[in-house]
């Protein structure tokens, strides 16, 4: 049985990109647009919900927090069923949860409702984090993964842009009814996940996720279908009947999960969850205090914002596609690293732009934070989600984003109390140090562990498990 495993795994990994790639890939990314969508939509129009709402800007700055705590739970928790109930059940009720409660947050009439539904929506969001990432490089040839996982990471910058279009378009065809315009804006997002569970309904389960619980018949036949996709003529390949007979292994408790990532893995949950806190702190605290405080401070209207940000974010999609490029040709190892060092010093730039008071100083600056940002998070995803063995490699992806989700839900806050009591200068200065955090933390990585490149990801878990 262990020789069949291996066999039907080294199908999966040795296979040529086909047209089943490119769909499962498209099906499982736009998980990611569908969260960048709906973290930028709240961001740009934070100042017209502080006044929808008649709440202080240290409330205000707390939606955001709501939707990473949120994420948190829903990672957590969809994280661990998903590796207990397989990847492909997490699919549709995700996108499910999702769709209703970002119609509910478009219905709320006061801030308390908001938030209570905001937390709800990030919880099927932070689904997507777990079960989408742990089940797309499952799929993909050992040739490909790399660059793949990283293109796909792609999807939240345009998410960044198409939430400021949707914000834009509302704002201006509403512009006598701000109060309005910006629940039409969160409803969009309803749309687009009918569309995306539309097309995910012929994603199948994923093969190891498969092989991992015993199922070894449905992991072959899954194979199979990639197999005749790449070469319709290729022959059929029997299973044994003990391959055919094995019993499915038994469901473990979230207890014994984490037990045995904190026994076994210490070193790579110490590194997910590191880079996750350093990335998020760093990502999400800025465009919060950007919104809160920066903006307003230059003078930029509510309804320039959205057209701020999408300029941002089209540096921030050229910053990930430079990232790819360099994700397999350079490595891992080198690619997270220097582009967390690259953020940290993109967003020290932010100081001096802002001391010039000058709008299109700080868009230029903020284009560049959001360029190495970019690049420094989606690359850190890919590598983190490889460094797990299946039967944890979910569970292990929802406690990185939790622990980043902890610093990240209290960075807006943490940035306008900062600013209150000792200026812009200084939360800039903090933003840009926990991007060095994140670099400090791939310091051993680099030097004890796998660079994940033309590896297969049982190799990445074979070697120094306990160490690394």
């Amino acid at each position: 049985m262990a020789s069949e495993k291996t066999d039907i795994l080294q199908r999966l990994d040795g296979l040529h990109w086909t047209k089943l790639h490119t769909g499962v890939t498209l099906a499982l990314g736009v998980g990611w647009l569908l969260d960048s969508f709906e973290v930028n939509l709240t961001g740009s129009v934070l100042e017209i919900l502080k006044k929808q709402f008649d709440v202080t800007s240290q409330q205000a700055a707390w939606i955001t927090g709501t939707w990473l705590l949120g994420i948190m739970a829903g990672a957590v928790v969809f994280g661990y069923l998903a590796d207990q109930f397989g990847r492909k059940k997490l699919f549709i009720m995700t996108l499910a949860l999702y769709a209703i409660c970002t119609v509910l947050s478009s219905l709320s009439p006061d801030y308390w409702l908001f938030m209570v539904f905001r937390f709800l929506t990030a919880m099927g969001v932070g689904a997507e984090y777990s079960a989408i990432s742990s089940a797309i490089g499952e799929f993909l040839p050992v040739k490909s993964r790399g660059r793949a996982a990283a293109l796909v990471m792609n999807f939240w910058p345009v998410g960044a842009m198409l939430a400021a279009l949707a914000n834009w378009i509302c704002l201006t065809l509403l512009a006598q009814y701000p109060s309005i315009a910006w629940r039409v804006a969160f409803a969009l997002g309803a749309i687009g996940a009918v569309f995306v569970a539309w097309f995910r309904k012929t994603v199948p389960e994923s093969p190891r996720w498969l092989l991992s619980r015993g199922k070894i018949r449905e992991a072959a036949a899954v194979v199979r279908r990639f197999e005749l996709a790449a070469t319709p003529a290729a022959p059929e390949r029997a299973l044994s009947e003990t391959s055919l007979s094995a019993a499915p292994l038994q469901r473990r408790g979230f207890g014994s999960q984490i037990r045995e990532l904190l026994r076994d893995y210490p070193g790579r949950l110490a590194l997910g969850s590191i880079l996750d806190l350093s990335e998020a702190f760093g990502y999400y605290g800025l465009f919060t205090f950007m919104a809160l405080k920066v903006l307003p401070a230059i003078h930029v209207s509510d309804t320039l914002v959205p057209a701020f940000y999408f300029i941002g974010n089209v540096a921030a999609l050229v910053g990930g596609l430079c990232m790819v490029l360099m994700f397999d040709r350079l490595g891992r190892k080198f690619t997270v690293t220097s582009f967390y060092a690259l953020a940290a010093l993109c967003t020290a730039l932010l100081i001096p732009a802002l001391e010039t008071q000058s709008a299109w100083m700080v868009l230029g600056a903020f284009m560049l934070a959001n360029f190495a940002a970019t690049g420094a998070w989606t690359s850190a995803y890919p590598t983190f989600s490889e460094i797990f063995p299946t039967h944890l490699r979910a569970t292990g992806i929802g406690m990185s984003v939790a622990v980043g989700r902890v610093g990240a839900m209290a960075s807006g806050p943490l940035l306008v109390w900062l600013s209150n009591q000792m200026g812009a200068n200084a939360a800039f200065g903090l933003v840009s140090a926990l991007w060095l955090v994140g670099c400090a933390a791939m310091i051993p990585w680099c030097l004890h562990g796998m660079d994940g490149a033309g590896l297969s990801l049982e190799q990445m878990v074979e070697v120094a498990p306990l160490t690394v």
